[in-house]
């Protein structure tokens, strides 16, 4: 009987000690799987960061690229009225150039029309001038050309005095 006894507490410790082990074993294991869902959350956690991360920073590179964007655009812009208001101001220069010519080009005309008239008022009062010497001096021929007429007739008349008196 006390062998018996014996054997059974044995068996009773071990039950005990097993049981023991057992739960060790299982805390154990509760505590790798508290450690490992800890881990979890922390790469989620970590992950989740980046991500956050990843998203302000493209999200700043999005604004910086609309900013770049609308400067550029503006820079456009402005470029474009520049050019504008160059060409205006060129085309305004050329008309303004053009119309200083043709006014010069007109003063030159009239100045030339002016002279013209002039010259042929001129030519026109020469030739009238001109006749009228003329006439005075065919006036004068006529008269001269009767003298010279009548000088003609004397020497003749001498001459046949002379032929005359030869023949005698």
């Amino acid at each position: 009987k006390k062998k018996e006894k014996k054997k059974k507490e044995k068996k009773k410790e071990e039950k005990k000690k097993e049981k023991k082990k057992k739960e060790k074993k299982k805390k154990e294991k509760k505590k790798k799987e508290k450690k490992k869902k800890e881990k979890k959350k922390k790469e989620k956690k970590k992950k989740e960061k980046k991500k956050k991360e990843k998203k302000k920073k493209e999200k700043k590179k999005k604004e910086k690229k609309k900013k770049e964007k609308k400067k550029k655009e503006k820079k456009k812009k402005e470029k474009k009225k520049k050019e504008k208001k160059k060409k205006e101001k060129k085309k305004k220069k050329k008309k303004k150039k053009k119309k200083k010519k043709k006014k010069k080009e007109k003063k030159k005309k009239e100045k030339k029309k002016k002279k013209e008239k002039k010259k042929k008022e001129k030519k026109k009062k020469k030739k009238k001038k001109k006749k009228k010497k003329k006439k005075k001096k065919k006036k004068k021929k006529k008269k001269k050309k009767k003298k010279k007429k009548k000088k003609k007739k004397k020497k003749k008349k001498k001459k046949k005095k002379k032929k005359n008196c030869l023949f005698v």
